[in-house]
């Protein structure tokens, strides 16, 4: 049973019952696409934030709750549009093999069934958690490249800095290879930034509209992620590194994936330590209203 706020403004067990069976009959017309994201997440490191998605969206939603006593289920011409949008390219990325149309295809489609029930009213006041579901496209190798490359430059030499200043220990650079008391290690294997970008990107995103933070923030959060994950990989780097020069491969390896969701936790306790810190500093950072809730 509904409570007395959605009924008053429409809402019926019938609404939800219909979105879902529309979000489910696209899912399963687009299942294969829906598959390749499931195996890319599963396969690919880099990848693997698509599996915090449904949860960063779900947790969206459910700090906007409040805003549903304002929606009023009215059908949208646009939830069609949508649908009919995402077949488009869903059938061309399959056709020519173009990734990214046949992935972002599947999830417009979906979305797009949900819109043609719950309206634009559900849209609008939940758009935060709407936009995060482009997270679930796996991002083209194209780009891919140009963002780890440059990453994976950086992440060397500042490394190589790092242990120069503060460590006993010997090293040596080539590039991207590091020689760690002899023990050769590439960047792209040790700590390649990729692995952190998105997931950093993702968690940033979840921060920055869960918190009741002004727009000028919140765009600042975001456009920092790149820098984050730089520092947040070098941190990360230098353990990294003295784990495959001193212990077997397997342990550092083990070490490797665990900081990965170490460091995480610490970017959000980082970012909660900045805000409060602007506040304490009497800077404007937050903005208290029905938006935000």
């Amino acid at each position: 049973m509904l409570p007395k706020s959605l009924t008053r403004n429409g809402w019926t067990v019938w609404h939800l019952v219909a979105a879902a069976t529309l979000m489910a009959a696209g899912i399963v017309v687009t299942r294969d696409a829906w598959a390749d994201i499931y195996t890319r997440a599963m396969r690919d490191s880099e990848a693997s934030h698509i599996f915090l998605v449904p949860i960063v969206a779900a947790w969206l939603v459910w700090v906007r709750r409040g805003r549903l006593r304002l929606c009023q289920p009215i059908p949208s011409f646009l939830g069609p549009a949508l649908v009919a949008v995402g077949w488009f390219l869903s059938s061309y990325g399959d056709k020519h093999a173009v990734e990214a149309f046949w992935h972002s295809g599947a999830v417009l489609i979906v979305v797009g069934a949900l819109l043609s029930v719950v309206g634009l009213d559900v849209l609008f006041r939940f758009m935060p958690a709407f936009v995060c579901l482009g997270f679930l496209v796996p991002v083209p190798g194209m780009i891919r490249q140009q963002i780890s490359i440059p990453l994976q430059s950086a992440l060397a030499a500042l490394t190589e800095r790092l242990f120069e200043l503060f460590s006993n220990v010997s090293i040596q650079r080539s590039g991207n290879l590091l020689s760690v008391e002899g023990t050769q290690v590439t960047i792209a294997e040790a700590c390649n930034g990729m692995r952190m970008v998105f997931t950093l990107l993702l968690v940033s995103y979840l921060f920055a509209f869960t918190m009741p933070l002004r727009g000028y923030v919140r765009f600042a959060i975001l456009a920092a992620t790149p820098v984050t994950a730089l520092v947040a990989n070098v941190i990360r780097l230098v353990p990294t590194l003295l784990m495959y020069g001193y212990f077997s491969a397997e342990t550092a390896n083990q070490f490797h994936d665990v900081s990965a969701w170490v460091m995480l936790f610490v970017a959000f306790i980082a970012l909660m330590g900045i805000i409060t810190l602007l506040r304490w500093a009497l800077i404007p950072v937050m903005q208290y209203n029905l938006a935000t809730r």
